[in-house]
Order: structure tokens, then C-alpha cells, then sequence
């Protein structure tokens, strides 16, 4: 009887710390995935289309090399200061008006208006993803202990419904950018692409090569405009989502030094490379980590004009990659929930086959306009890697950085930006073969990496050691 009393009053005690009820934790999180949803409803599109939309003197890639240069930045200096001084919620909706100017500047694409745009983005986006991360991450442990469910279980869910939610951005900005862009069929034969110029597409794609090939024109300004219009409210409303519905929350423990966190000084950028020099396990995870930027970049960047915009021309760019968003979207959320029962372990290895051997295919398949359903595999098949991709490094860094989780996220967003800067930063000069073979070697790499994150976790978890 004194020790059920006694679990009693800890769990009260413990309650009485958590600034908010269950239901209030769940609402939070739906408000964080919905106006991601909105915010890169817009972005994510316009990245799938810079390829293509914004070809010319690689404005597009430029940019977004840009955006990621300047987020490896950000990433050192920015996210623990402004999440410290107002909080996750703020800073996710200060970070969300970086967006929106960028999307902004896409209505006049010139190098004068996109480097800026590129670099505030760049600068906004660290903060965004930290602030997120710490978000869910806070949350999450919070509702386990008024559950009593474990933490691992908890952020693995939580993460799972953030990015199910949020992979469905690819579905509502590709069907805009489809509906607009889309050749009636008193056109479609003004779009023609010759034997020719086929075997040059796919894996042989050269970004340096001039070839006659329509499909890759760029629409009508018009259209242009009314897509740049749509994807820019989309945006604005996502920031009034978060900062309407969206709940603050407290970072710090009530006795922390107030002045020291207030600081703005070098002192953040040794803490995030205090946490990679002293954690063997983030040191791992970096290759693995680096993948991801560089296949979302692949994806995004090769893959719809290579394959895609090269072979069946540009508006079905958007139909594609709505398979892609479709599928990442409903296996994330399933990933998310069997995780706990199977552990992560399967999930990486499904990665890593399904990945890899979709990588392998496209070296190997010579792309023709018909039949386009293979398109929609690939896609489909790169969309389950990503969602593995995505929930369960998220997932792991939450898992393995309890204690640190703001420097550990911070060194996440580090190293994925490095993949797609290095990634964005070819897309203009290598041919499109080349970049598969580097992006399978990162893959392997990486993998072999985590295998050991494992064994290192589980043997030193028996001794009690910390791995922060």
C-alpha cells in the first residue's frame, strides 16, 4: 500500500511539471503537421520545379544550393539563440516569413532577387526544423509519462503522423503545378522529343549538352505567375495557422541561468560541434545523415528533369511526384506505429534495399514517354525509402539526444544541408549516371555506419553509459 501511494504521488508530482494536458499535446501536434502541410505545400513544389521552371544560367540549383550554404550557417549560430529568447512557437513563425519572401521572389527569377531570397531562407530554415524537432520531441516525452508509455514509442509516433501529415504537402502543391502547367490535347503536339534526344535523357541526361527537346521549355509566364501566386497564400496561411492555434511552450528547467541563455556569441557554435566532437554516435550518423539531403535533392532535382521533364515534359512533373508525396505520406504514418513493435532496424534495411535497388534501375532503364506507370513506380518506390529516410533518423536522433536534443537537431539539419548543397551544387555540371553512382555510395556507406550505431547503442546501454 505505501508503494502505490508512493507511485501515486511521483506520477502527481511529475504531472504537475508538464505544462499541458494529453488532449492539449495532441492538438499542438496537429497544429505543427497542418501548417508545415500549408508552408511546404508551396515549397517543396517549387523545389521539384526550379530544375525545370528556372533552368536558365542554373538559377534554380543555384538557388538552392544557396538555400542550403546558408542554412549550414544558420545551423551553428541561430537555432538555440532564437528558440532560447521567444520560444518554439515564435520561432517556427518567424522562420515561416523566410518562406514566404522566397516565394515571393520567384515571380521575377533573376540571380538579383534569388541569392537574397535564398540566403533569408537559408537563415530561417534552421530555426524552422530545431524549433520543430524540439517541438515534438518535448511533447512527445511529456505525453509518455502521463501515459506511461515509453519515450521511444512516443516520439516514433509522433513523428510518424508529423511527417504522414506533411508528406501530403507533395500532394497538393504537385496537383496545382499539374493543373496549371497541363498541355491540353490541341497542344500536346507542339511537345514532341525525337529518337535522338530520348537516349539522351534518363541516366545519359547531360545538364551541359543543348539538345532541341520542347519538354523541357519553360510555360507560359502567365501560368508561371498564377502558380507562384498560389504557392505564396498557400504559405501565408500556414504562418497564421501557427500563430493562431499553435501553443507555446517552456525549453528551459526554471532554474536555469536566464543570462547565459540569452547570449548570442560563439559560445552556440562550439556547443553544436562540442556535441559532434564528444558523441561517438553522432559522428556515425553523419554519412547517413548527409543521405538524406542528397537523395531528397536527387529526387527533387534529377529525377524530374532527367527522367521525368526530359521524357514526358514538365507538366507531369507534378503528377509524378504526387505518387511520390502519396506514398511517402501513408508509409510514414505506418512506419511511425509498427516501429515500436519491430524496432528500427528493419525499417533502415528496407531503406536500403528498396533505395538502392531503385537507384540500380535507373541506371539501367532507358526512359520512353510510354509507358509513363513506370514513372509513378519510381517515384512510389523512392517515396517508401524517404519516408524510412525521414521518420526514423528523426526518430533515432530524439531517441538517441534526449538531453541534448536542441544541439543534436541542429547537427541534424548541419549535415543533411551539407547533402543538399553538394547534391544541388552538381545537379548543373555531372551527368545525371554519375550522381546515381555517388548517391548509392553514400547510401551503402551510411547504412554500414548505422549498423554499428546499433551494436554501439545496445552494448554500451548495458554498460550505462550516456551516448549524448
Amino acid at each position: 500500500m505505501a508503494t502505490d501511494k508512493k507511485k501515486e504521488v511521483d506520477k502527481q508530482i511529475i504531472n504537475e511539471d508538464i505544462p499541458l494536458t494529453k488532449f492539449q499535446i495532441l492538438r499542438n501536434v496537429f497544429v505543427v503537421s497542418i501548417g508545415f502541410v500549408f508552408l511546404f505545400t508551396s515549397f517543396q513544389s517549387l523545389t521539384n520545379l526550379q530544375s525545370t521552371l528556372n533552368k536558365d544560367e542554373g538559377i534554380g540549383t543555384g538557388g538552392l544550393s544557396i538555400i542550403y550554404g546558408a542554412l549550414v550557417v544558420s545551423c551553428m549560430f541561430v537555432p538555440s539563440f532564437v528558440i532560447n529568447h521567444i520560444g518554439c512557437k515564435w520561432t517556427i513563425a518567424a522562420s515561416m516569413i523566410c518562406y514566404i519572401l522566397y516565394m515571393a521572389a520567384n515571380f521575377h527569377a533573376v540571380w538579383g532577387l534569388i541569392v537574397p531570397a535564398s540566403i533569408i531562407i537559408g537563415l530561417g530554415a534552421a530555426p524552422l526544423w530545431s524549433a520543430k524537432c524540439t517541438y515534438l520531441t518535448k511533447t512527445a516525452v511529456w505525453y509518455a509519462k502521463l501515459t506511461g508509455a515509453t519515450e521511444d514509442d512516443v516520439i516514433n509516433r509522433f513523428f510518424g503522423f508529423f511527417f504522414m501529415v506533411f508528406q501530403t504537402s507533395q500532394i497538393w502543391g504537385n496537383l496545382i503545378s499539374s493543373e496549371v502547367f497541363s498541355q491540353r490535347p490541341d497542344d500536346a503536339k507542339n511537345f514532341t522529343v525525337s529518337a535522338e534526344d530520348l537516349t539522351h535523357c534518363g541516366a545519359n541526361y547531360d545538364p551541359g549538352r543543348v539538345v532541341n527537346n520542347t519538354n523541357l521549355d519553360r510555360p507560359d509566364i502567365t501560368k508561371v505567375y498564377t502558380v507562384c501566386g498560389i504557392y505564396l497564400a498557400s504559405a501565408t496561411i500556414g504562418f497564421f495557422i501557427i500563430v493562431i492555434f499553435l501553443q507555446n511552450i517552456p525549453v528551459h528547467n526554471v532554474n536555469e541561468n536566464e543570462k547565459e541563455k540569452g547570449k548570442f556569441s560563439f559560445h552556440l557554435l562550439v556547443e553544436t560541434f562540442k556535441h559532434f566532437w564528444k558523441s561517438p554516435t553522432q559522428k556515425l550518423l553523419v554519412v547517413l545523415t548527409m543521405y538524406s539531403g542528397v537523395e531528397q535533392a536527387f529526387i527533387a532535382g534529377d529525377f524530374t528533369k532527367s527522367y521525368v521533364g526530359c521524357t514526358i515534359g514538365i507538366w507531369n512533373v507534378g503528377f509524378v511526384m504526387i505518387c511520390y508525396g502519396v506514398v511517402d505520406a501513408i508509409c510514414s504514418f505506418s512506419f511511425g506505429r509498427l516501429v515500436e513493435y519491430i524496432g528500427h532496424i528493419p525499417f533502415f534495411a528496407l531503406a536500403f534495399f528498396v533505395h538502392g535497388g531503385t537507384q540500380i534501375a535507373l541506371l539501367l532503364w532507358k526512359p520512353q514517354p510510354d509507358p509513363q506507370y513506370i514513372f509513378y513506380i519510381v517515384a512510389g518506390l523512392w517515396g517508401i525509402g524517404d519516408a524510412v529516410i525521414q521518420t526514423q533518423i528523426n526518430a533515432l536522433y530524439g531517441y538517441l539526444f534526449t538531453d541534448n536534443t536542441e544541439a543534436a537537431f541542429a547537427n541534424y539539419r548541419l549535415w543533411e544541408s551539407v547533402g543538399f548543397i553538394i547534391a544541388f551544387a552538381w545537379s548543373n555540371f555531372l551527368i545525371t549516371y554519375v550522381k546515381l553512382y555517388i548517391c548509392l555510395g553514400f547510401l551503402c556507406v551510411g547504412m554500414m555506419l548505422y549498423i554499428v550505431v546499433e551494436v554501439y547503442d545496445r552494448r554500451n546501454k548495458k554498460k550505462g553509459f550516456d551516448l549524448n
